[in-house]
């Protein structure tokens, strides 16, 4: 059986990767009943066109959906549209929260931007030990640079539309030809032209996830006191406060707030923001509950699809149904 790696998945197909050709699989029925989910980047065993195992994975995000990445590549504009804090430090805690290193690209840095945002950003970002690089995809500055931190992984290219994730990716290898859009003069916003995630070989072992955008991150499915492990300057405050569910808001005895002037306002806001997100979490899991069934169970160490309760109640009514019907004894 051949293994390979899953670049592309479009419609109902799953294109694999097996280091000299590309095979378009369909997945065999059993990884439907056990509702497993594929990721681009997975690693699969296949044979004659049809998907038979997925493989172990290191990593994955499940939104958008990709697996196995050695690094985060958080792509921010400094204009056009104008940097968004917020934005930034959602992918920085996503990336954080999958444990996956971030690393922080600042592109269109050929326009004119706010004169002390570099000096603001290498005061909020470098003391948390995050690697920074400046870009112009239009005028080629930074990307040597960008393609050294790229070497020889797998990064994953997140950001806002519009911020010139695959103008970067063009101005690395113009072959790939990735469509790009301007940013709206109204909305200051771009438009997706990523249609699906794709893996993209830039060299030899380098490759880049280039995906349809992170927009649609919110913190709403981590309770409000998960959130500050997801903030380096806030974790290490946190274990000190006085009461173990501080959300480090207004509590007494918090020790986060007491060394508040060590940590940036926006990383706070920040941190609020998604604070608050997490708070609709905890309403929903209090009326509704958590459990959840799983869809698959181990027999004689394999895993088989397991049949739910809803759908094994609905068998057994109708043996009961027709044991009846032929007045049968249970």
């Amino acid at each position: 059986m051949a293994q390979g790696q899953i670049y592309k998945i479009h419609s109902d197909f799953y294109y694999v990767d097996d280091g000299e050709q590309i095979f378009e699989c369909k997945i065999r029925e059993v990884l439907k009943k056990r509702k497993e989910k594929i990721f681009v980047g997975d690693f699969v065993e296949f044979d004659g066109g049809v998907i038979e195992e997925i493989l172990p994975r290191k990593n994955f995000i499940s939104r958008p959906s990709v697996s196995n990445i050695d690094q985060v590549v958080v792509v921010s504009a400094l204009k056009e549209p104008d940097l968004n804090f917020l934005q930034l430090n959602r992918y920085i805690a996503l990336a954080k929260y999958f444990k996956i290193p971030a690393v922080l690209c600042f592109n269109k840095s050929d326009l004119k931007f706010e004169k002390n945002l570099k000096t603001k950003i290498h005061d909020i970002y470098e003391p948390l030990g995050y690697k920074i690089v400046y870009t112009s995809a239009t005028e080629h500055n930074g990307i040597t640079t960008f393609e050294r931190l790229l070497k020889d992984k797998t990064s994953v290219l997140c950001g806002n539309s519009g911020v010139g994730k695959s103008s970067l990716i063009n101005a690395i290898n113009p072959e790939l030809n990735l469509r790009t859009k301007s940013v709206s003069e109204k909305t200051q916003r771009g438009t997706h032209t990523t249609r699906h995630s794709e893996i993209m070989k830039i060299g030899e072992n380098t490759r880049i996830v280039d995906t349809p955008g992170f927009s649609n991150v919110k913190f709403d499915f981590l309770l409000p006191t998960e959130i500050g492990g997801l903030f380096d300057e806030i974790a290490p405050l946190k274990d000190e406060c006085k009461y173990p569910d501080c959300l480090h808001i207004k509590e007494d005895g918090c020790n986060v707030l007491a060394n508040i002037n060590k940590i940036d306002q926006t990383r706070y806001e920040s941190y609020l923001a998604f604070v608050e997100e997490a708070k609709s979490y905890k309403e929903k899991i209090k009326y509704e509950g958590v459990k959840t069934e799983h869809s698959k169970k181990l027999v004689h160490n394999k895993q088989i699809a397991k049949i739910s309760t809803k759908k094994r109640e609905s068998g057994r009514n109708t043996l009961k149904q027709n044991l009846k019907k032929f007045d049968i004894d249970e």
